[in-house]
């Protein structure tokens, strides 16, 4: 899924763009991201232990908020890094909700890589927004 880290937008945190074709694209690109600033190899996290994850909101924007914290939520409370390869977003009526089978494990250091420990996302500058070709998010992550 494409996304791109973003230098000199925070100082202290880490930003980035992700985007895709569909709401879905979009959200996972995001959520790749986040995992990404977490561990240099998203690719060796195999899919052992599986969370089925339903968010709800009122603005899509807040969905995709909410969404990657409920991903922060797994790495801090059992340690799990997740990926959510296959999405549903609901928005045809609110609160609109995304559904998402997350699968990982937990963090192991000497494949995974850790990088830096993500606390939280931010508001700050946040934006989910329909483009010609799509959809684009802005995040940065408290690290």
């Amino acid at each position: 899924m494409p996304y791109e880290f973003l230098e000199d937008v925070a100082t202290a945190d880490i930003a980035f763009r992700a985007w895709g074709g569909t709401l879905e694209e979009t959200f996972i690109a995001s959520a790749e991201a986040t995992l990404n600033v977490m561990v240099e190899e998203i690719e060796a996290v195999r899919p052992k232990e599986r969370r089925d994850l339903r968010v709800e909101n009122d603005e899509l924007d807040m969905l995709l908020f909410n969404f990657l914290q409920e991903l922060i939520y797994y790495k801090d409370s059992e340690k799990l890094m997740l990926r959510t390869p296959g999405i549903r977003v609901h928005q045809n009526s609110k609160p609109f909700v995304v559904e998402a089978a997350a699968v990982g494990e937990v963090l192991a250091p000497d494949r995974h890589h850790p990088r830096v420990d993500v606390k939280a996302v931010t508001l700050h500058q946040f934006r989910l927004t329909r483009t010609g070709k799509g959809w684009e998010a802005f995040v940065i992550l408290d690290i």
